[in-house]
């Protein structure tokens, strides 16, 4: 015989749901980094600059070096551009550090977001439920889970979330 909570389990995995998540693809990311890296080597103004972007896959880190603000301002804006241009948003990044100087160059850390942060996810929450649409929705680590009995439900809440401004780009996934 089955237990209560195999029954129970059973009809819970059987219920329609998906996955909010934000995450960066790593190889568009390397794409768009090495495209930046090309567009900024051939500019007149970055002329006989030392100028230098070096994406760091295993930390998921951008390290920027160069000579000034102006130039940094530039390489960022190429970085974002590229971004775009590749599908990617570049709210996903981290620029919060502020730029140190070391000798003659200035370096910028940049981290690559990977995951909801606490605070999002908590705000995320609250605009579902605030919203009385009939979902269950449930922080899973850096993803959150939202579960129904309706698909319709379900794609009310990704256009909630859609319209929200989180500071993070979101994606559904796992749509079941």
């Amino acid at each position: 015989m089955d237990s209560p909570e195999g029954v129970l389990s059973d009809k819970f995995n059987n219920m329609p749901s998906f996955d909010i998540a934000s995450k960066l693809d790593a190889q568009l990311l390397d794409n768009a980094i090495n495209v930046a890296k090309k567009e900024i080597l051939n500019r007149w103004d970055f002329r006989d600059s030392k100028s230098t972007i070096e994406l760091n896959k295993k930390d998921l880190l951008i390290n920027v070096s160069t000579e000034n603000d102006m130039r940094l301002g530039a390489i960022l804006d190429a970085i974002h551009s590229r971004m775009i241009k590749q599908g990617l948003d570049p709210r996903g990044l981290d620029e919060s550090k502020e730029h140190y100087p070391s000798g003659p160059m200035i370096k910028k850390d940049i981290k690559v977001r990977q995951g909801i942060e606490k605070e999002a996810s908590k705000k995320i929450l609250k605009d579902i439920k605030d919203s009385k649409i009939k979902v269950n929705a449930q922080i899973m680590d850096d993803i959150i889970r939202v579960t129904s009995k309706s698909i319709n439900d379900l794609q009310a809440v990704i256009a909630l979330c859609r319209k929200g401004n989180y500071e993070i780009p979101l994606q559904f996934i796992n749509m079941k």
